[in-house]
């Protein structure tokens, strides 16, 4: 079980210039979508821990206490002193009293400061269909922005449609659709989509 990992970068202004271009000579279909209406609500929520997710956990002063853990298939991590833990279907939060009661129940540690951080969520994945370069299943960033999405899936390809991209998504049970103007985004001219686990995106396709 590998301690040591990096997490994916954000897209830099490079990427996203480089998406913007793209997306200006794709050209559209002429007629303008509304700017769909993002809520807070619709934001990432779903923050449980599963199998190949990596998180840091610190513990305030402990250096032997203090690394970074990646969820092993079982949804089992090692950690020191308190041995095989089950962290699986828990959120970062629950993971820290977790490890903290542990120690303080062991009498390791009486008031130890512990924070848990996740790094990757690999337990999670978007699906990116249609007009672009690479499409298929990427793995899930906390945070993860719609413009860091295409870039990953290579970028939209000259028959797509940019200004029409749909995002489906579950909330509460319920699928909802969200029409998202990628080009506009890229180009400044509307407010970023922040995609959450389990997205699927589709990029039409132009019609002459």
């Amino acid at each position: 079980m590998s301690r040591r990992t990096t997490r994916p970068g954000s897209v830099c202004a490079a990427a996203l210039l480089a998406l913007a271009a793209i997306a200006a000579g794709a050209g559209c279909s002429g007629v303008r979508p509304k700017t769909p209406e993002v809520r807070p609500e619709d934001a990432p929520t779903d923050t449980t821990i599963g199998p190949g997710d990596v998180f840091d956990v610190r513990v305030y002063g402990e250096d032997d206490l203090t690394g970074t853990y990646r969820v092993a298939s079982d949804g089992t991590v090692d950690y020191p002193l308190l041995g095989t833990i089950s962290v699986q279907g828990m959120t970062p939060t629950e993971v820290t009293r977790l490890i903290s009661d542990g120690l303080v129940n062991g009498e390791f540690l009486k008031n130890p400061n512990v924070s848990v951080f996740v790094k990757e969520y690999s337990s999670k994945k978007i699906s990116i269909l249609g007009q672009v370069n690479k499409p298929g299943t990427f793995q899930y960033v906390d945070g993860m922005s719609i413009i860091e999405a295409i870039s990953l899936a290579g970028g939209f390809t000259p028959m797509s449609r940019p200004n029409d991209v749909t995002v489906t998504r579950v909330i509460n049970g319920t699928e909802k659709k969200f029409l998202v103007p990628v080009e506009a985004i890229g180009q400044g001219r509307a407010s970023n989509f922040v995609l959450r686990p389990g997205d699927i995106l589709f990029v039409p396709q132009r019609v002459f």
